[in-house]
């Protein structure tokens, strides 16, 4: 009997899958970001128990610690929410990264309750690069409340930290050092964002919970003010947009497979809409894809 909801492709795929594995031995290593992590768990957990596939998923190092543990051999599927690049290929020069698209994210400035209530709703990227960088540390001096700004700082390496310093300098190479307290996880930055008064991070908006976390909108040079949504992402319209990636070492087989052919499906592209992001339909349609 058909498990419900599978589509045929899995299914012939976790058909072909049985001749070829021991079931029980078998275990899909998946490591990397914590952007895609949220979307892999829950398809994880379906097909653990509808085809009895064992798929371990971990988050150590986000984006990067993914695609160094696909290069080392740690990992058969590498998270990232940050592209791949030279150095990337460079460092492992026996791994044939294949990169496959599962959705599209809206990266946002995320503020604490008390800067949001204050009036601040949106930056334009020389605001954030003086905040960055420290020649703004008062949200006074942008029209907010009187309070100083802690900036959480995404780990350099992390998909997110890659995203934002490449919007802000050109490319992540550029940007400078700064002394700014880290965070790792998309739930620790917005858990630090809203337990800490006057408060910034970089964050994943589909985090962002409207309640103790902010998202706010970028001003560009006219003064427009463009929101994280879906619509200004899949129109290019918002610049802190990208891609949800699942990165194998060559062409993926067997349960690897599997896992990523239900992350393409439409049952799969619909736990990616749940979590907040864009559909990989949504981008082929839209040229949404950056």
């Amino acid at each position: 009997m058909r498990p419900p909801g599978l589509t045929r492709s899995v299914l012939v795929a976790a058909g072909c899958l049985a001749l070829a594995l021991d079931p029980a031995a078998a275990v899909v290593r998946v490591s990397g970001s914590t952007t895609v992590n949220p979307v892999v768990v829950e398809a994880a957990a379906l097909l653990t128990e509808e085809l009895g596939i064992t798929i371990r998923v971990d988050t150590l190092g986000g984006s990067s610690g993914g695609i160094a543990a696909l290069g080392d051999g740690r990992a058969d599927v590498a998270m990232s929410s940050r592209p791949l690049r030279s150095s990337d290929q460079k460092k492992y020069p026996d791994t044939r990264f294949r990169p496959l698209p599962i959705g599209l994210d809206a990266l946002a400035l995320v503020v604490s309750r008390d800067v949001w209530e204050g009036g601040i709703r949106s930056l334009s990227k020389n605001e954030v690069r003086k905040i960055y960088e420290g020649e703004l540390d008062n949200w006074r001096e942008l029209g907010g409340p009187d309070r100083r700004i802690v900036f959480f700082n995404k780990e350099p390496g992390r998909g997110t930290w890659e995203v934002f310093a490449g919007w802000l300098y050109g490319d992540s190479e550029s940007a400078p050092l700064v002394s700014l307290p880290e965070v790792g996880s998309n739930e620790e930055a917005r858990s630090k964002v809203a337990s800490t008064r006057g408060a910034i991070s970089q964050l994943s908006a589909a985090w962002a919970d409207g309640e103790t976390s902010f998202a706010l909108a970028i001003r560009d040079d006219e003064g427009h003010l463009v929101v994280p949504r879906v619509e200004n992402v899949q129109s290019h319209a918002y610049p802190l947009s990208r891609t949800l990636l699942l990165i194998t070492n060559g062409r993926p087989e067997g349960e690897v497979r599997v896992l990523l052919d239900f992350l393409r499906s439409r049952r799969g592209q619909g736990i990616v809409a749940r979590h907040g992001y864009l559909s990989v339909a949504a981008i082929d349609q839209g040229d949404g894809a950056p």
